[in-house]
């Protein structure tokens, strides 16, 4: 059986995001104002030194050296930082173990080191290896290893036109159905690269909209924890990002769940091709126009 794919560590980088996720029905006028402090919490999330906006590559190792730095020779040519960083040895068994040329003031988790054991993000968090602006972690993404490459002073942070959003609707906050499944699900979530890996599914959201019942799956950690929805509509390569959008909602609370579709949200991969967000399965590419949360992002994509 495939390893089930672990969305935690993508749901514990919005935690502060899905803490505003209040079940409870906003007073009369307060929801235009939840929304503008959640859009406000969500562009500073995105603009922080470390945040998506600061990707500048995503680069996969292969078996045995992997030399590593912006000079040509290298096998892992970095688009900004020292010519000659050092390499990476990808034993077989997936081991990762780094070493860095002198001189270069390279810190592992924030402290002066020449080399490394590097730890990808399948059993918690990276490694991170910074040097100067330019910073990097390894990662695992159709089971191979990869280099996540980060830069605080990359052009599509310094130069973030913002997100343009469509008018806040009352009527896109909906309270659906929570139905729980006899038994978790394992359906297969395939990303932007094409990679496909199965994640649980604990239940789903059940509401009406257009006269119409919807059904939308969630991905969810444990039961009481965060739902991730990965979802498609009418709007989607038109006035949405063609991929998708993502959707986060509070726990179920006495057999309901909050959907507000005015916190659709653009995922990494519009900002950034170098992201590697999943796509949405067919219960959650729904033939409606969902004219709710952020449209597609104005800015420049390499």
């Amino acid at each position: 059986m495939m390893k089930l794919m672990t969305w935690g560590r993508g749901l514990a980088g919005l935690a502060a995001l899905a803490a505003g996720l209040a079940a409870a029905e906003p007073k009369a006028g307060e929801l235009a104002a939840d929304i503008e402090a959640w859009r406000a919490q969500r562009t500073a999330q995105l603009v922080k030194p470390d945040g998506w906006l600061t990707l500048i590559g995503l680069h996969f190792l292969s078996p045995g050296e992997n030399t590593v730095g912006t000079a040509a020779d290298n096998a892992v040519v970095l688009a900004k930082g020292p010519a000659h960083l050092g390499s990476i040895l990808l034993a077989p068994d997936g081991r990762m173990k780094a070493r860095f040329n002198p001189g270069l003031n390279v810190q592992v988790d924030g402290a002066d080191a020449l080399g490394a054991d590097l730890q990808d993000d399948t059993h918690g968090p990276s490694t991170l290896v910074t040097c100067g602006t330019v910073s990097f972690l390894a990662i695992e993404r159709g089971g191979r290893k990869a280099l996540r490459v980060k830069d605080s002073a990359a052009e599509r942070r310094t130069q973030f036109l913002g997100i343009d959003y469509f008018p806040i609707d009352p009527t896109w906050r909906i309270e659906a159905d929570w139905v729980p499944f006899d038994q978790p699900r394992e359906v297969p979530i395939r990303n932007i690269l094409g990679h496909v890996s199965p994640a649980m599914i604990l239940g789903q959201a059940v509401f009406t909209r257009e006269g119409r019942r919807w059904a939308l799956l969630p991905i969810q950690e444990h039961p009481d924890g965060v739902l991730f929805f990965v979802i498609s509509d009418l709007t989607s390569g038109q006035q949405t990002y063609a991929a998708a959008r993502f959707l986060y909602a509070a726990p179920p609370v006495d057999g309901k769940v909050v959907l507000d579709f005015n916190k659709a949200q653009n995922p990494p991969c519009a900002f950034t091709p170098f992201a590697t967000c999943p796509l949405p399965p067919k219960e959650n590419q729904l033939p409606i126009a969902v004219t709710a949360g952020e449209k597609s992002y104005r800015g420049h994509q390499e």
